[in-house]
């Protein structure tokens, strides 16, 4: 199924020291490779992912974008899979998410976290955020995608070749799903639950929902 295929893990993490021990006990076997992009923290985070035998990237740039950058840039395997370090996002929904990506013949997947599994993990202002910036999104591009924030992604290593990413901050995310289906490569959502966070959240809800609202209109009126 996905055995002729390495497969990394690339992890940003800024101060995860209560939630990423949990995501790290269960990644699954499968997985050859975690790469854990340690954005200036001041905690344990590092130490806790070497202990785990994570390779620890330092990112001394801050910023989500500029994370996802270190680790795309040192990545060594064929299919890559992106998550949170906080534990929201399910890692034993990756070997379906793999299985999928390969046998469908995909570029990418956007786990999808819409319609929310259990409504009280995600508060009601990341849930309106959530749907103005998936909405904007189909509206200034014409995609059907139903979940622009997601930061959960299986996809095969090479696209990055194919793609020119600008955003060095949460615009990021939904950047790359904009990216992919503007190269016309074969993208895919599938559903996945959403867990409650560990730790401290470190989102500026009003000030990135901005931020990444208006980079949607950059992006689609940029010459």
């Amino acid at each position: 199924m996905y055995q002729n295929f390495s497969i990394g893990i690339i992890i940003p993490c800024y101060n995860e020291e209560e939630g990423l021990p949990i995501v790290l006990k269960n990644i699954p076997k499968l997985v050859d490779k975690v790469y854990i992009v340690d954005n200036q923290s001041n905690d344990n985070t590092a130490q806790i992912a070497k202990d785990f035998g994570a390779i620890v990237l330092k990112e001394n740039q801050k910023g989500y974008g500029f994370a996802y950058k270190k680790g795309f840039q040192n990545i060594e395997t064929d299919l890559v899979v992106t998550l949170d370090g906080d534990g929201t996002y399910p890692t034993e929904e990756i070997p379906k998410l793999i299985s999928i990506l390969v046998n469908d013949n995909l570029d990418f997947i956007s786990a999808c976290r819409f319609p929310l599994q259990n409504p009280e993990n995600m508060d009601i202002i990341s849930k309106i955020g959530n749907y103005i910036l998936t909405f904007t999104t189909q509206i200034l591009f014409g995609y059907g995608i139903k979940d622009s924030q997601s930061g959960m992604w299986v996809f095969k290593k090479d696209i990055l070749t194919k793609i020119c990413l600008e955003s060095n901050g949460m615009a990021l995310s939904e950047e790359i799903k904009i990216e992919i289906l503007k190269k016309k490569l074969a993208f895919k959502e599938v559903h996945i639950p959403y867990y409650q966070r560990y730790g401290k959240k470190k989102i500026k809800k009003f000030q990135d929902g901005i931020k990444n609202l208006l980079f949607l209109f950059y992006l689609k009126f940029r010459k």
